[in-house]
């Protein structure tokens, strides 16, 4: 195979792309239904709304303005798109591409050079973007990304009964939630541009300052929304912990433990179930690979969440995540006090960094709402297209409920007056997919992608493992020094190893990993940026960690004794 179905071209115009930032948040693969339907109508068109909005460029700046291509598909893998985000740096005062790379994406040597031409000066948008961050530094409240949070709400709170839906019904409810994806988007995609603003005025005087890892100490602490439902788990597991019942059945293993639990008369049972429906609720759109429909979540597979409640139960009420957090803040409180008396004598300056450390609060903090907001919305697409295949399945009309999602954008009205013709289409497009897996994509592209068959295979990977005194590099990305066992885990739904305390080395997370870092004494994962998930949610819940550092799954056997040093951005094999 040397091209995928869904697969975009690269373009002219703007032809450079990264996983920078794309590993740790879109799944691997995309299936079909994502990467050609909301992907483009509402996360692509989003970002073209949020940055025409701020002043990047205008709409029909963008190569096919009618319909644009801002996240690439190469492989079956989803790109961020470099060469728009550098143009944010080229055209906005005081920065650049390469800062702007820095900020956002994975420093590596596949990344391509930016190249610049005339075009990407301008002044008319240097202007709209420098009063785009004179905003960012002196307002106080972002009052949209709480309007779509409410948008979102609204749509969970309000879903029907499906069994009361024909199957048209519940596509058109999927396909209802697409307009309020892309606003949720637009409003994400500012919040999460504009955070390099804060957080580039802070780590710039305190590098000025001469001690550049106060800038990481200083954003800890930040309040999440990626962080509730660790929280949530960890109130879960008290709640196993302290019944002899519930314990009981944990201990018989977690397979069929939902099953289990909801069949159980016991009123300590009872309460858990109440409790853990509660959770399902508010959360139960999240897991891994959560932006793409096919991704099991924890609605659809709650025993995936609670593996996690699992590993929880047996942490002592002591280890209570709240504690951590709250080092982290007087940490963050105590350089902030030590920033502030240093800079006492220069009214301008300290100024600057107060409004920084707002904007930084702000915005960050924003940046993990608008997820959250979005997650919701996928949820609502899933849930009915699932109820749609479950029944096709029943009538021998689908081999398995994933084989929807096999599905391109063009051809999902064609399958709902006629799903015979696609029965076995879709699964020969799913045996397809899935060898999608075994291929390593290349870390970038620029202007042309070389065909699948000629793409490494994961299996053949060959790097050197670590030995005793290696010391990893990665970025500095939450602050405090932890020593443990590392455990490397490919798979949030795969604990039987994982033992509190240990250091938890992934190839990436997104927010169905936070409940591991509660457990964890720090994390370390292959790929993410300042601004990436594993950043956010360790420095809310107050444990190094240190992202970036390639290949650190393969590098480093579970079982060795590790040192990460969340200031440094280092990890000491011992």
């Amino acid at each position: 195979m040397d091209r995928w179905i869904a697969d975009t071209d690269p373009g002219v115009k703007f032809p450079a792309w990264t996983r920078g930032n794309a590993a740790d948040v879109f799944p691997d693969p995309a299936s079909p239904f994502f990467a050609t339907t909301y992907l483009r109508t509402a996360l692509g068109k989003g970002l073209v709304d949020a940055y025409s909005t701020i002043g990047v460029f205008d709409w029909d700046e963008v190569e096919n303005p009618i319909d644009p291509t801002m996240f690439g598909v190469f492989g079956g893998y989803i790109y961020n798109p470099l060469s728009y985000t550098r143009l944010f740096g080229a055209r906005m005062p005081g920065a650049s591409p390469e800062a702007i790379d820095k900020a956002f994406f994975d420093e590596r040597d596949e990344v391509p050079a930016y190249h610049a031409e005339p075009w990407h000066e301008s002044a008319r948008h240097a202007e709209k973007l420098g009063a785009t961050a004179g905003w960012v530094l002196t307002t106080e409240s972002y009052p949209q990304i709480e309007a779509d949070k409410v948008m979102a709400d609204t749509a969970r709170a309000t879903r029907p009964d499906f069994s009361t839906l024909d199957n048209f019904e519940l596509m058109n409810r999927a396909r209802s939630m697409v307009p309020l994806l892309r606003q949720a988007m637009m409003t994400g995609m500012i919040s999460s541009t504009l955070s390099s603003i804060g957080t580039g005025v802070v780590g710039a005087i305190t590098e000025a300052l001469g001690d550049p890892s106060m800038s990481v100490r200083l954003l800890a602490g930040i309040e999440a929304d990626s962080a509730e439902p660790p929280r949530a788990i960890w109130r879960l597991s008290r709640l196993v912990r302290a019944s002899k019942e519930i314990g009981a059945e944990f201990d018989r293993g977690v397979v069929g433990l939902t099953e289990r639990l909801r069949a159980s008369s016991s009123a300590d049972t009872k309460g858990f179930v109440a409790a853990l429906d509660d959770f399902l609720f508010h959360y139960g759109s999240r897991g891994p690979a959560e932006w793409d429909v096919i991704a099991l979540s924890w609605e659809a597979r709650p025993d995936v969440a609670l593996a996690t409640v699992d590993r929880m139960r047996l942490m002592s009420d002591a280890d209570d995540p709240a504690a951590r957090r709250a080092e982290a803040v007087a940490e963050r409180d105590r350089v902030l006090a030590d920033v502030r008396a240093k800079l006492a004598g220069d009214a301008e300056t300290l100024g600057t960094f107060e409004a920084g450390m707002r904007a930084s609060t702000l915005f960050l903090s924003a940046r993990e709402r608008y997820k959250a907001n979005c997650i919701k919305l996928v949820g609502e697409i899933r849930e009915p297209m699932r109820e749609i295949a479950r029944r096709m399945v029943a009538q021998g009309l689908l081999g398995e409920i994933e084989h929807i999602f096999m599905l391109m954008a063009d051809e999902v009205d064609e399958f709902g007056i006629h799903p015979e013709r696609y029965t076995k289409k879709l699964a020969e497009r799913h045996a397809a997919y899935r060898t999608l897996f075994d291929v390593e994509p290349p870390f970038a592209v620029d202007g042309k992608v070389a065909p699948i068959s000629q793409w490494k295979k994961r299996t053949a990977a060959q790097v050197d493992v670590a030995k005793s005194g290696d010391v990893l590099k990665g970025v500095a990305a939450s602050s405090g020094v932890a020593t443990g066992t590392a455990r490397v885990i490919l798979d949030p739904a795969q604990l039987d190893d994982f033992e509190p305390g240990d250091v938890l080395i992934a190839p990436q997370t997104d927010p169905s990993w936070a409940p591991l870092f509660l457990a964890a004494s720090a994390v370390v994962v292959n790929v993410g940026a300042v601004g990436s998930h594993a950043m956010i949610a360790s420095r809310e819940l107050g444990i190094p960690c240190v992202p970036s550092v390639e290949n650190a799954t393969a590098r480093i056997p579970s079982g060795v004794t590790v040192t990460v040093d969340g200031n440094a951005g280092t990890v000491t094999i011992h």
